[in-house]
């Protein structure tokens, strides 16, 4: 399975805000309103998005054509 930069980053990107989302759901920096609602904002979009990523790569039909190196 080979994986695009673009993609790469969509994955990294999703994946940190998955986990900053768990970072503030156990934090206790904010108050507890604060950082339940940022927390599961940021929890959801994370999840939300990595989802159709993993789909996309996993179920994947074409090639993925990868540029040889300059």
């Amino acid at each position: 399975m080979k994986v695009t930069v673009p993609e790469l980053a969509l994955i990294a990107g999703t994946r940190g805000m998955l986990g900053a989302g768990i970072g503030l759901l156990a934090a206790g920096r904010l108050s507890n309103d604060q950082r339940r609602v940022v927390g599961r904002v940021l929890l959801t979009i994370g999840a939300i998005t990595t989802i159709p990523l993993a789909f996309q790569i996993f179920h994947r039909t074409e090639p993925v054509v990868v540029m040889p190196p300059m």
